[in-house]
C-alpha cells in the first residue's frame, strides 16, 4: 500500500489570481506619478498664491501716494484793518498738518509755509525738519503773522477791508521721501494750497479751504 505524501503544496489565493513581480513593480511606479503629480500640484498652488500676495502688496502696501499738507484750526489773537489807509495786520495760531497714508515713513525736509494776499507774500513761518510715522498725521504749531508792509497801494485792498471779509493764501511745498520695508526709497512732495476768509466784524475765521 502507497504512503500518503505529506509534502505541502503553496497555497492558491482566494480569487485564484497570484500577483507577479511586473505588476507589483507597476503599482509602486503608478504610486510614484500619483505622487509626483500631488507635489506638482502643490507647488502650483503656491506659486498662484504667492502672485497673489505680490499683486495685493503692489496695489497697497507698495504703493506710494503723495503726503498731503494742510492747514489745522485757526486760532485768531489779533486782527486790525483801516479801510481808508488801507492796512491791516493779524496774528493767529494754526497747525501745519503733514498727513502721511503710505505704509512707511514719510521724512521731509525743512520748509516754510507761505501766506499771501493776492499773490504778494504777507507773512511766512518755518517748518522744520521732521517725520510723518506710517499711517499718521504729523502736527506742527505754528504762530503766524500777517500785515501789509509788503503791499503796493492797491485801491481793491480798500474795498476787500469795506466788504468786511479779508481773503489770504496759503502754499506749502516740502520735499522728502517715503520709505517703503527699510529698503525702497521714493521722492514725494507735500503740496498745500489753502483759502482762508476772515470775518473783519467778528474777528473770525469765515472759511477755510485748502486742497
Amino acid at each position: 500500500m502507497a504512503e500518503k505524501s505529506d509534502q505541502a503544496y503553496p497555497s492558491a489565493p482566494a480569487n485564484g489570481y497570484t500577483r507577479s513581480d511586473g505588476e507589483s513593480l507597476v503599482s509602486e511606479d503608478e504610486l510614484k506619478r500619483k505622487k509626483r503629480i500631488k507635489l506638482f500640484t502643490y507647488i502650483g498652488i503656491f506659486i498662484v498664491f504667492q502672485i497673489i500676495v505680490m499683486t495685493v502688496l503692489g496695489l497697497t502696501v507698495m504703493k506710494v501716494k503723495t503726503p498731503k499738507a494742510r492747514l489745522g484750526e485757526i486760532s485768531v489773537q489779533t486782527l486790525n484793518s483801516v479801510p481808508a489807509t488801507p492796512s491791516f495786520d493779524a496774528k493767529f495760531t494754526t497747525q501745519i498738518r503733514i498727513k502721511n497714508t503710505n505704509w512707511g515713513p514719510y521724512k521731509f525736509d525743512a520748509g516754510s509755509a507761505t501766506f499771501l494776499y493776492q499773490g504778494v507774500t504777507i507773512g511766512q513761518v518755518a517748518i522744520p525738519k521732521s517725520k510723518a510715522g506710517m499711517l499718521s498725521t504729523k502736527k506742527i504749531n505754528v504762530e503766524v503773522s500777517v500785515d501789509t508792509n509788503a503791499l503796493p497801494s492797491s485801491s481793491t485792498l480798500g474795498s476787500a477791508l469795506n466788504s468786511g471779509v479779508l481773503t489770504l493764501t496759503s502754499q506749502v511745498q516740502l520735499k522728502g521721501k517715503v520709505e517703503l520695508m527699510l529698503i525702497m526709497k521714493k521722492n514725494k512732495n507735500a503740496a498745500m494750497d489753502c483759502t482762508i476768509a476772515f470775518d473783519l466784524s467778528s474777528k473770525t475765521v469765515k472759511t477755510l479751504q485748502c486742497k
